[in-house]
């Protein structure tokens, strides 16, 4: 009887509250098109892949995957025609984060293509890693887009979880499943970091809404208390540790070291695409405190150890680890800068750094074969004779990492020095225009490695499948369109960026931003 009566007691008002409930409107889910996408196609990669025979389904699951990515990519023309805040001003719609989704969805697409060739000659198993890569998708996009800092943990863990595993995806070699555990541990530390800053800045302002703390912060009726200071510190170390910027890159080189070659290359760029998204959300939306100092010693530590360390590399996949650590510092350099100046270069940076990156690993994955044998600067001897067009694709790449004109890695460089010098960074800009010359020192070598060596006999240098070469020549065209023709993607990238920071400069008075209260 007491059960009866508590439920009677109980029932008129869970029956009002149900009558209350109003499901989001159309609108909010067009807003999350391309999450829901690579949700559906990722789960049907897993409901097909017990299905088919094991030894014959990477080309049936990787195109279900391609596919997937290529509707989420379209998709977002859809959710671009909807700007605006979604499932209660959790989510935001602007060319901001149309920018990153388009890039981000982009890297992925093109990591499946690479994967095809790879998975079949490593015999891994298709199902689980082209599910994890959507899935992992789905995180970074949705970090993106995200303004407030719950949900962008979420979409962190959704996005590193997956990372976690693909890394680790060579169970039958020690060295992948060490990068794996490796990656784990300190990205739980890194979690845990960034968690706590935001416990911090929600004790400082009472929100973790990104525009709500906007107002705290800045309102101008106090002063800003030191524990949102401390809250800056430490939400920028977590994010440290994402993006691989000294004194955080410590799992770095492991980690591409034994992780699969076209993971590397997923990992390198569309994980830090979206970490980058919100760091520049953080300091320029949420208008952070105290930030700036933390942003320089960062640049200057990455730009020199990620160089510096890369000079004594023999491995080609700890070569571009230590250059990606270098490039994460070269793209602070353009945070540390004035928002006006900064945001735009740094986003441009960003696609013109994946484009490159991604075809660099696409290469490094078709000629390491089988067990990844063959990943040593020597191996690359004499590669201009035995694969010409191989070899002059990865010296583009290289020469767009090393900034020579024509390339999209030349005007990457060229505007975050540009936006450095107009904001009186000169100490930075000297330190990255020192470390641009020592690091061509890195890339060049391999360029002379591959014409002006004999070639060693027994690395072999196998055809390249259709699917790798379109991922390669996809990244050609990019890095070469970027380098030839940046307008039209910096001017996107300045309208995002302008319009990111003029609408934080006077944020507007969130709807029930009450509720979010302590």
């Amino acid at each position: 009887m007491t059960l009866v009566s508590t439920i009677a007691h109980y029932l008129p008002a869970l029956l009002a509250q149900a009558q209350a409930f109003q499901s989001p409107p159309l609108a909010d889910y067009i807003r999350v098109l391309p999450e829901l996408i690579l949700t559906i196609f990722g789960m049907v990669i897993m409901l097909v892949d017990p299905l088919l025979d094991p030894e014959s389904s990477h080309q049936s699951l990787g195109t279900i995957a391609l596919v997937g990515a290529l509707a989420a990519l379209a998709s977002t023309y859809w959710m671009a025609q909807y700007p605006g805040t979604a499932f209660t001003n959790m989510i935001r719609v602007e060319p901001f984060s149309v920018f990153f989704h388009v890039l981000i969805i982009a890297i992925a697409a093109v990591s499946i293509l690479s994967s095809f060739e790879y998975l079949k000659v490593q015999r891994i198993r298709a199902g689980e890693y082209y599910g994890l890569i959507l899935f992992g998708t789905v995180g970074m996009c949705l970090m993106s887009s995200a303004i407030e800092l719950v949900l962008i943990f979420i979409a962190l863990e959704i996005s590193s979880i997956s990372t976690y595993i693909l890394a680790g995806f060579r169970r039958h070699n020690a060295t992948s499943s060490e990068s794996s555990l490796k990656y784990f541990l300190l990205g739980s530390f890194a979690t845990a970091f960034f968690l706590y800053g935001v416990a911090l800045i929600f004790g400082a302002t009472g929100s973790t809404n990104l525009d709500a703390i906007n107002q705290a912060l800045n309102s101008g009726n106090a002063s800003v208390p030191m524990l949102a200071y401390v809250a800056t510190a430490l939400m920028f170390v977590g994010l440290g540790f994402k993006v691989a910027s000294a004194p955080f890159h410590v799992w770095t080189p492991d980690v591409y070291e034994g992780a699969p070659a076209p993971v590397v290359g997923l990992m390198s760029t569309g994980p830090k695409a979206a970490a980058f998204a919100v760091l520049l959300r953080v300091l320029f939306e949420a208008r952070a405190p105290g930030y700036f100092w933390l942003l320089w010693v960062s640049a200057a530590l990455s730009m020199t150890i990620g160089n510096v360390c890369a000079l004594v590399q023999d491995n080609v996949k700890r070569l571009l680890a230590y250059s990606s650590i270098a490039h994460a510092g070269y793209l602070l350099v353009a945070f540390a800068a004035q928002p006006e100046l900064g945001t735009s270069a740094a986003m441009f940076y960003t696609a013109a750094y994946a484009a490159m990156n991604v075809g660099a690993f696409a290469i490094v994955s078709h000629l390491a074969a089988a067990d990844e044998r063959y990943v040593t600067i020597e191996d690359y001897a004499g590669l201009g004779r035995k694969s010409p067009m191989l070899a002059a694709t990865f010296t583009f790449f290289l020469m767009s990492l090393i900034g020579i004109p024509i390339t999209g890695g030349f005007f990457a460089k060229f505007y975050v020095l540009s936006a450095a010098l107009k904001s009186n960074l000169v100490g930075l800009s000297i330190i990255l225009v020192l470390n641009s010359a020592v690091g061509a020192y890195y890339y060049l070598r391999i360029i002379v490695l591959m014409y002006m060596r004999d070639a060693r006999g027994e690395v072999p240098v196998t055809r390249l499948s259709l699917t790798a070469a379109l991922a390669i020549s996809v990244c050609v065209v990019l890095t070469l369109f970027l380098g030839v023709v940046p307008g039209r993607v910096l001017d996107y990238a300045a309208l995002s960026g302008a319009q990111l920071v003029r609408d934080t400069a006077s944020p507007p008075v969130l709807e029930g931003s009450e509720s979010m209260q302590p």
